[in-house]
């Protein structure tokens, strides 16, 4: 998640930059898709409920089966929807357990692992019953923090982004489960690595390679990738050969990265050809859809994305916001 929006006119600078190519969805004739995907809506819609009904702003979404979830930064509650209808509903209601703002989630071993913003929490919900069976806390230090995104590591592990402390945080899968609130540990400390925090939102979304060996990293104000060595925490940048990406949500199949891009009105999603061990990588293309309203982040289903619309330009304008809704797009 981006604190703020980036004008047109850096935007067009970006792509004049890097060099790649714009694609829009109706630059080019669209693929034959599978019978199924034929009839997925293109959209779902938030149904609004609780305190923050009129003011969702949602953030973080996941996938698992054929179901979704996605949550609110507002006020924390978990909507959860199934592809082949047209609205998400209420599953966690917000304020609960002290949750009250959520970003990034993700699934593992049957438990919903949900990122709580500036809180400095992270909770774990049994799917089945509902019910609170793990809590984090960062540690009580008096700096800021904002945890992010979530990646489930090849063995189970959680791992938390903090895009305000320059740390990086796991949970092993042997302690998922908690009686009362635990400290959130400390995997990677990015103090003098190459990964170096400066003003705004740094390491946001993050991503966990096939083999399981390594994380990709991205740093949103400074629009780089960095690749986390999982056994020794090595970190390196990914050379993207001179080209940027102000990658918000991270979706890593084998070596094809997705990074989704807010510039200003526009969001992208940004495809990324990456080298045999993630050191490299080349920009292949930028697309955009009419659906998109200030995307943040998306999550895989078979050859498709899930698109979060934010709508966060509204907020930071005073401007009220239409129905909060999730793209279904073709993967580029």
């Amino acid at each position: 998640m981006h604190p703020s929006r980036i004008s047109l006119a850096a935007a067009g600078a970006t792509i004049a930059l890097v060099g790649t190519t714009l694609v829009t969805a109706t630059a080019a004739p669209a693929a034959p898709r599978s019978q199924a995907a034929q009839h997925l809506p293109r959209t779902y819609t938030l149904k609004p409920v609780g305190p923050a009904a009129d003011d969702i702003f949602p953030e973080g979404i996941t996938v698992h089966g054929k179901r979704f979830f996605v949550g609110s930064t507002t006020d924390g509650t978990i909507y959860r929807g199934n592809v082949a209808r047209k609205k998400a509903k209420p599953f966690l209601l917000g304020g609960s357990d002290n949750r009250t703002s959520v970003t990034g989630m993700k699934v593992s071993h049957g438990r919903l692992f949900i990122a709580g913003a500036a809180t400095g929490r992270v909770f774990a919900y049994d799917l089945r019953s509902r019910k609170l069976v793990g809590s984090w806390l960062v540690a009580q230090t008096g700096e800021p923090t904002f945890l992010n995104d979530i990646s489930v590591g090849a063995h189970g592990a959680i791992y938390v982004t903090d895009s305000l402390r320059p740390v990086l945080y796991r949970i092993p899968v042997r302690k998922q489960t908690t009686d009362g609130v635990k400290t959130l540990r400390i995997f990677k400390d990015f103090t003098g690595s190459p990964l170096q925090y400066t003003t705004g939102f740094n390491v946001n979304g993050i991503a966990t390679s096939a083999n399981g060996k390594f994380l990709v990293l991205a740093q949103s104000n400074t629009s780089t990738l960095f690749r986390l060595r999982i056994s020794n925490r090595a970190v390196t940048p990914v050379n993207l050969h001179g080209q940027l990406v102000s990658g918000d949500g991270l979706v890593l199949r084998n070596r094809t990265l997705y990074a989704v891009e807010r510039q200003g009105d526009v969001g992208y999603i940004v495809k990324i050809h990456l080298a045999k061990k993630l050191r490299a990588g080349t920009v292949l293309s930028r697309t955009t859809h009419p659906s998109f309203n200030d995307p943040t982040t998306a999550a895989p289903f078979r050859k498709r994305l899930l698109v979060v619309n934010s709508q966060f330009g509204e907020r930071s304008a005073g401007v009220e916001p239409g129905p909060f809704t999730v793209s279904n797009v073709r993967a580029p």
